[in-house]
């Protein structure tokens, strides 16, 4: 096989292993696998999240404690945009995050949602990508009244923010 051609392979393989280490993060925030979630960081990564700017460890207690308030949340990637100098690497990806906040006495259903990057440094270590430094970077935010929410869970198996979610029981 030519050099090139080895290069290019190396390129395809590092820059899916990346992707794969972002889409994992959004698997673990959603269904609330904090496990999952500190694997696609390296122990010594730190993670800017606005209120939050501090260690992996830091960020798992602020966000297991943020994400209660939700009734669930899906993160949606597009647009990443990867740029690899050997073992590092930056990675821009673009989300939209979308969150259920349940009714109460005083507030109807509701959906927040965010658009926002992920802007990241990544690092190779022994043969895993992880993150190093991440920011994340707000571009938007509304809050939607859902004013004919539909309940479907009599047709359809719902997702679940925790380990009876069927991705774990399947």
């Amino acid at each position: 096989m030519a050099d090139t051609e080895a290069a290019d392979i190396e390129e395809l393989v590092a820059q899916q292993a990346i992707k794969t280490v972002l889409y994992r993060y959004c698997r673990g925030i959603d269904r609330r696998d904090f496990d999952l979630v500190r694997s696609c960081y390296h122990p010594d990564a730190t993670d800017d999240h606005g209120k939050f700017r501090g260690t992996v460890d830091g960020f798992i207690e602020y966000v297991s404690k943020t994400l209660v308030r939700f009734e669930r949340t899906m993160h949606n990637l597009g647009n990443i945009l990867i740029e690899r100098d050997g073992d590092t690497a930056r990675s821009e990806a673009y989300a939209v995050a979308y969150h259920r906040l349940p009714a109460t006495a005083a507030l109807p259903l509701r959906d927040y949602i965010v658009g926002l990057r992920y802007v990241d440094r990544l690092d190779k270590r022994d043969r895993m990508w992880a993150i190093t430094a991440r920011i994340c970077v707000i571009e938007w935010s509304r809050m939607d009244v859902v004013a004919d929410p539909q309940d479907l869970s009599h047709h359809y198996t719902m997702g679940i923010a925790g380990p009876a979610d069927p991705l774990y029981t399947l």
